[in-house]
């Protein structure tokens, strides 16, 4: 955060009000009581940080159902300056709503955003198996379309979320056909140093491979296998200058702090053109990270001395 404590926030967030991504911003503690600026993208709310208009953006990136959300990786790897500080778990759930009065027998068009659509179509099957449907721009836009004309539907998906906004009638709930749906969010703010290490904690990354040969990635990959480092997302995004060039968007465990991770970074730094540190962060669940005992601190310590002394000559204990 660039702002005093006691000085008065600006949170960027894709809106409009009843979004899962506002449901995140509500999980982060410092930002209660300060201004939440709603955005119409993940583009313009990255951008508010790096213009200075707001002091943090929560941004949605990974699925557990979809995979990895590409707006927000390819953002992050093209807008410089910017630094992942937290992450938050948002489960996935959707309402079918409709305006005052309607009932579900009356449904037949439903607005839904895409992947809503998607995520709930085995209950749409069983429950309005003769009905159609409208894609809407947001899971929120779905509902707001029916209250102010613009939307032809009967009914729409949306979060839990949007009934504390409007007035409109719950249909059904829990709709959603993966009741373990989660969403992974990150607060990003300016490029600052990482908070101290938690011992349950995540480092984000985007590596380029320096070229295209057989054992690339292999070679990408052994800079954390070799060093103990467990990854717990690996995603490729095409660069965009060539067909073949490819990005990768890296989630390990660690923090930048542990030894096994600041080698690891070392490594890829000597291997790679391009690598990209988007921080080190507590993990949402405060799951501790576990490694082999030989990838310990002390052991990288221990191996860093015992170099130094056969580089100065000192007599081997």
């Amino acid at each position: 955060m660039t702002s005093e404590p006691d000085a008065r926030r600006t949170y960027s967030y894709l809106g409009p009000a009843g979004t899962f991504t506002e449901a995140a911003l509500a999980q982060v503690p410092e930002a209660r009581g300060h201004s939440w600026r709603s955005v119409r993208n993940v583009g313009e709310a990255l951008a508010d940080v790096v213009d200075g208009r707001s002091d943090a953006a929560m941004i949605a990136i990974e699925n557990s159902i979809d995979g990895g959300v590409s707006t927000a990786q390819d953002a992050l790897a093209t807008m410089p300056g910017l630094r992942i500080v937290g992450e938050y778990l948002v489960p996935v759930d959707f309402v079918l709503v409709a305006r005052p009065g309607t009932k579900l027998e009356d449904v037949s068009l439903i607005a839904a955003h895409p992947v809503a659509y998607a995520q709930c179509l085995q209950w749409l099957t069983r429950a309005l198996p003769a009905h159609a449907h409208i894609p809407a721009s947001s899971n929120v836009a779905s509902a707001v379309g029916l209250l102010d004309g613009t939307s032809d539907a009967d009914a729409a998906i949306s979060p839990p979320g949007i009934l504390e906004h409007h007035e409109l009638d719950l249909l059904a709930e829990k709709i959603g056909d993966n009741p373990n749906a989660v969403t992974r969010f990150v607060l990003v703010g300016k490029t600052v140093a990482p908070p101290a290490p938690t011992g349950a904690d995540k480092t984000s990354l985007i590596v380029e491979l320096p070229d295209d040969h057989p054992g690339a990635l292999l070679e990408m990959l052994e800079q954390f296998a070799t060093r103990g480092i467990n990854l717990s997302l690996l995603a490729s995004r095409p660069i965009g200058d060539a067909l073949g060039r490819y990005r990768f968007v890296i989630d390990a465990d660690g923090h930048i702090e542990d030894e096994r991770m600041a080698d690891a970074l070392l490594g890829l730094r000597r291997f790679s053109p391009k690598v990209i540190f988007l921080g080190s962060y507590p993990r949402a669940d405060r799951a501790i990270v576990h490694y082999p005992e030989r990838y310990s601190d002390d052991v990288f310590v221990e191996a860093r001395d015992w170099l130094r002394g056969l580089v100065s000559g000192e007599p081997e204990a």
